[in-house]
């Protein structure tokens, strides 16, 4: 059997570990992989250039199984990357290219569109990664640590408001809600001069726990259909805790363009399981935020994809002064173009700092 790694536990080889043989009979299977999303075999490898038997390469493909690196799936004689081989692979064979000047505009021309709000802004890109990239877009809104300049409740019609927060760095966040019947432009501002005297300052988070116990009193301060603005303006507004902060996901039929077996029906269905548990989403990508450029979790390396056997690929997004707002990503199998998907990932991510930081 040939040796592919000295000195080095078989539970945690490195790509130094491997001889040369190895590590390009290793490469082979992972993009033949992930270009095709099969089980690859000896004599697909052989078949690509590789100078040796087909049972020579078997063997050293056995070998690279018994180091954790490449698995066999039960329905074929083929083998697939484990999630530790593919991270391997990621951090010491993968090619990442750039992206081209086409998709840049793409990128640019919607996120700048006219008049786009920063909650449009951020469904917007996660939707662009989800079309350009495949799988699933995701972004997460920023934690707001400014104090609050001014709000205002605009009236839209009969059935609509626009509420509206400026915050001291000069963030204008806007959202959308529904109009009570009964509600008059008196109310409106009321409710926007009441929001203004306590508010002013404060951050949203302290703002949210100290004015809790001012909501009962606000009630007979106000009138009725002012307090229910009140409250459901703070309840429209991104806070700190993970239950207030948007999470925008966008493109989740792309999940399934790929599905041509039970096993992958599976695995999407707990995929989608995965993207309904808000907080630890949120959790995943609040870790990218620490990140100097593009992050990757790989299938069981995260509780959170450990059944679905996922794979996340995420950065943060800044302003100017480099100064970190959120995460923006993309999840889809672990079979994902990384080569394609990284600088996709890294330039919206790049431009909706941009977006944001006006």
């Amino acid at each position: 059997m040939t040796q592919l790694f000295s000195g080095f536990s078989a539970q945690t080889p490195s790509l130094t570990d491997l001889d040369a043989r190895a590590r390009d009979i290793f490469r082979r299977v992972v993009e033949s992989y992930l270009e095709t999303g099969e089980p690859v075999g000896s004599r697909t490898i052989s078949r690509g250039g590789v100078a040796l038997s087909p049972a020579s390469i078997r063997n050293t493909m056995q070998d690279l199984a018994q180091l954790g690196l490449l698995d066999a799936p039960h329905t074929s004689a083929g083998r697939i990357p484990t999630h530790a081989g593919l991270r391997m692979f990621v951090d010491g064979l993968l090619e990442v290219g750039d992206i081209g000047e086409e998709e840049r505009r793409t990128i640019e021309s919607r996120l700048f569109a006219h008049g786009r709000s920063f909650e449009e802004a951020m469904g917007e890109a996660s939707a662009i990664l989800s079309g350009l990239a495949g799988g699933a877009g995701v972004v997460v809104a920023p934690v707001r640590e400014g104090g609050v300049k001014h709000v205002e409740f605009v009236a839209l019609g009969a059935d609509q408001a626009l509420a509206i927060m400026v915050f001291d760095d000069g963030t204008v966040e806007n959202r959308l809600m529904k109009r009570a019947a009964g509600v008059t432009p008196a109310a409106l501002q009321e409710a926007s001069n009441f929001l203004n005297a306590r508010l002013r300052g404060r951050t949203l988070n302290e703002a949210k726990v100290e004015m809790a116990a001012e909501l009962d009193a606000a009630r007979r301060e106000l009138d009725t259909t002012a307090a229910r603005l009140v409250e459901d303006g703070l309840a429209a507004w991104s806070g700190g805790d993970d239950a207030d902060r948007a999470l925008i996901v966008r493109g989740r039929a792309n999940l399934l363009a790929d599905t041509s077996a039970r096993e992958d029906l599976e695995r999407v269905r707990r995929l989608f399981d995965d993207l309904e548990q808000k907080g630890q989403l949120i959790g995943l990508l609040d870790d990218v935020r620490t990140a100097e450029g593009v992050r990757i979790f790989i299938g069981a390396e995260t509780r959170l994809f450990s059944l679905s056997g996922s794979s996340l690929i995420a950065a943060p997004y800044m302003t100017g002064r480099q100064k970190v707002l959120g995460a923006i990503g993309v999840i889809g199998p672990t079979r994902l173009n990384y080569a394609r998907v990284i600088p996709l990932v890294d330039y919206t991510a790049r431009v909706l700092g941009r977006m944001m930081d006006g």
